[in-house]
C-alpha cells in the first residue's frame, strides 16, 4: 500500500492539512494513521484496499488529528499534570549532556535511539530539578532533603564544562564527526 502514488498523494494532502491547521507531525506518523484506517476501511466494507482510497478525506483525517491533540493537551492541563522546564541554555549541566553525544554514540556502536533517550531523560531531569519548585504537580516529591539547585550547579561547574564550545554548533559538529558518526538527511 505505501509504495502506491495514491498512498503517497494521501500522505502530502494530509501534512497540508495538518500545517493548514497549525499543527506539526512527523510524516511516517501520518504514513501510520493512514495505513491503519484504509486498511480498517477495506476490511470493514469487504473491498480491496485499493477501492478504499475513494472514502479517504485528508482534510476530514487532519481535523480529527488536530482536534485528538487540542483534547490530550487540554485534559493535560486541567488535569495539573506537572510539565517541568528546560533548563537555561546557557546551563553547564545541559553542556555536559551536549558534550556527551559524541562519546555516546561511539560507547553504543552509533545507537541513536539510546543516545537520544538518555540524553532526553537526562535533560527532562536537570530542566524539572531546576524548575520544580514552579512546577504544578511536584509538591511533596522532594522528601526531606529537598533539592539545592545551586549546590548542584556549583558541582557540575567544578567539573569545568566548556559551556561556550559545546554550546556552539560548528563545534560540536564537528566533535560528532570525529566520533565517527554523523546524522546526514536521506
Amino acid at each position: 500500500m505505501r509504495n502506491t502514488k495514491a498512498f503517497k498523494d494521501a500522505v502530502a494532502q494530509t501534512l497540508a492539512e495538518l500545517a493548514r491547521l497549525g499543527v506539526t507531525m512527523r510524516s511516517g506518523a501520518v504514513a501510520d494513521i493512514i495505513e491503519s484506517n484504509m486498511t480498517e476501511v477495506a476490511a470493514r466494507l469487504g473491498i480491496q484496499e485499493r477501492s478504499a482510497w475513494r472514502y479517504f478525506d485528508a482534510a476530514g483525517l487532519a481535523a480529527a488529528i488536530a482536534q485528538q491533540q487540542r483534547e490530550f493537551e487540554e485534559s493535560s492541563e486541567s488535569a495539573g499534570v506537572g510539565v517541568a522546564p528546560m533548563p537555561p541554555v546557557d546551563n553547564p549541566e545541559l553542556a555536559l549532556l551536549l558534550a556527551g553525544v559524541p562519546d555516546s554514540l561511539v560507547q553504543t556502536g552509533g545507537d541513536l535511539y539510546a543516545v537520544i533517550i538518555n540524553v532526553a531523560v537526562n535533560a527532562w531531569m536537570a530542566g524539572h530539578i531546576h524548575g520544580e519548585d514552579g512546577c504544578e504537580g511536584c509538591e511533596g516529591s522532594r522528601g526531606p532533603s529537598g533539592h539545592d539547585w545551586n549546590d548542584r550547579m556549583k558541582q557540575i561547574t567544578t567539573m569545568s564544562p566548556d559551556i561556550t564550545k559545546w554550546f556552539d554548533r560548528d563545534r560540536w559538529n564537528a566533535a560528532l564527526h570525529d566520533s565517527g558518526f554523523s546524522v546526514e538527511r536521506r
